[in-house]
């Protein structure tokens, strides 16, 4: 299962990695990753017109997009866009972050899952793009 990652770069910008969860066919149930622990989890729903200058994570954490569609811009320069289904790691934390908007003109919704610093998730970096 493919996840993008947002992490800070160690000259205190940020930029994005594809990252594979790896999964195990588990019979009828189909297949699933490692258990992992969180933290706590949040819903989240934005207005049609959310654009976010310049921010870096408040924690790190997985965000899944259940409905609409962002864009996310990393200091790079490089911006990618997201809608429903997709799942980031967001762990820029520190540094000057990342930049995102709304693209559909629809509010969004998402959840959040905060990671417990222990937690590293079981991944290989995935086939570019």
């Amino acid at each position: 299962m493919k996840v993008t990652r947002v992490y800070a770069t160690n000259d205190g910008g940020s930029a994005f990695e594809e990252v594979e969860i790896e999964l195990a066919d588990q019979g009828m149930v189909g297949k699933l990753s490692e258990w992992m622990a969180a933290k706590d989890v949040a819903f989240r729903e934005n207005s049609a017109d959310y654009d976010w200058d310049w921010h870096c994570a408040p924690a790190r954490q997985l965000i899944v997009l259940l409905d609409g569609a962002i864009e996310i811009e990393v200091t790079g320069g490089e911006k990618r866009a997201f809608g429903g289904g997709d799942v980031l790691l967001v762990e820029d934390t520190s540094g000057r972050g990342h930049r995102t908007r709304t693209t559909d003109g629809r509010s969004r919704r998402s959840l959040f899952i905060r990671l417990p610093p222990e937690v590293q998730l079981p991944r290989r970096r995935a086939v570019d793009r």
